[in-house]
């Protein structure tokens, strides 16, 4: 006989889960497992709202199990450790991205890519080794192995350090990976939203010159002034396209709606690269022969091994790099999903859990 989610473990859990493709968001009392020799467990203080979020409490993909408890870019601080851990301490300031688990045996968890392992276990709408459902940090409380746990420097403020578990390390690992971390690098980042706004904040801390390409006007004072790019381009502005065609090195997309490739591929150099972080929910249209006439690069990403977070987050300490965010109270949340899916938020809602998450 199937457990309710409130008995599948002996910990009481609470939190505001989605139960169809409406989306919608209500509380939600379910379960965490008790406190394995290998486990932290630490009471959730933010969350971050990516939009993962929105695609996976409406089914946008088509993988989302029902209920759903989203969130997977949440801090807060230890409450308890299990016996064989050696990294953590009650009282320290943690964190947890989108991976809870993996094999630790494959040829990219040797290599500290545990992102891209075949068995790779989400933070929510995974199944766990034990066979429960993950469910993630639109919630009170978390336990899970230290492998899978990012510390956070003191002098990162922890509500703004939250969305870097995803937002950041989305847009950290692919410039480093494809060397657009060098200095004076010209580095185009497509889309000014959550993973943007943290892609021109890297760009800039590894001494690139970058350029943000937006459909929206309104936003290049904010790209020029506030996130001290060195340029902008307005997309549907076909003079402006024009005009920088073949002058960027690599470019960061962050866009998660469908939009034309081709204006993007003019923009590079030969042998430039386009990588995509965002993900649209339809396929998108990939002309071959720019591709051909310059041995451009079109390439994907995809958030990053833990190795890989902890040096993300220990760079963005040293170089007082956080997100834009906009602090909510818990049962705001469907009201955020609705501004999220309309672009109105500068740059990330961040979830007040610790103070505005009711447990009844």
């Amino acid at each position: 006989m199937t457990k309710s989610p409130e008995h599948e473990h002996p910990v009481k859990a609470y939190g505001w889960a989605a139960r169809d493709q409406s989306g919608h968001l209500s509380p939600f009392k379910f379960s965490r497992r008790a406190t394995g020799d290998k486990d932290v467990t630490f009471k959730v203080l933010f969350c971050g709202i990516c939009h993962s979020d929105l695609h996976s409490i409406k089914n946008e993909w088509g993988i989302t199990k029902y209920p759903l408890v989203p969130g997977h870019e949440f801090v807060g601080e230890v409450t308890d450790v299990g016996s064989k851990v050696k990294k953590f301490k009650v009282g320290d300031k943690v964190g947890v991205g989108c991976l809870v688990g993996s094999c630790h045996s494959c040829d990219d968890c040797a290599r500290d890519l545990e992102n891209y392992c075949p068995k790779v276990v989400g933070t929510y709408n995974s199944t766990y080794y034990d066979g429960t459902p993950t469910h993630g940090g639109y919630s009170n409380i978390m336990v899970v192995n230290e492998h899978f746990v990012v510390r956070i420097p003191d002098n990162l403020r922890l509500d703004a350090a939250a969305p870097l578990l995803c937002a950041g390390i989305t847009t950290y690992s692919p410039l480093k990976y494809f060397g657009f971390d060098k200095p004076g690098m010209h580095i185009g980042v497509v889309g000014l939203g959550g993973l943007g706004h943290v892609a021109v904040k890297f760009a800039k801390a590894f001494g690139g010159k970058v350029t943000v390409i937006s459909t929206s006007p309104n936003k290049k004072s904010e790209a020029l002034e506030h996130l001290r790019a060195d340029s902008f381009l307005v997309s549907l502005d076909q003079d402006q396209m024009l005009a920088a065609m073949g002058t960027i090195d690599g470019i960061i997309d962050t866009v998660s709606a469908v939009h034309p490739l081709l204006p993007l591929l003019g923009l590079l150099k030969p042998h430039g690269k386009l990588v995509m972080v965002g993900a649209p929910d339809r396929p998108l249209e990939l002309p071959v022969m720019p591709l051909l006439m310059g041995r451009k690069l079109v390439a994907g990403s995809c958030i990053g091994g833990m190795k890989e977070t902890q040096e993300m987050v220990d760079f963005a300490a040293k170089h007082n790099i956080a997100a834009d965010i906009e602090v909510i109270p818990m049962d705001y949340v469907n009201t955020a999903m609705e501004r999220l899916a309309k672009a109105d938020v500068r740059y990330r809602f961040v979830i007040d859990v610790g103070n505005t998450l009711k447990v009844e």
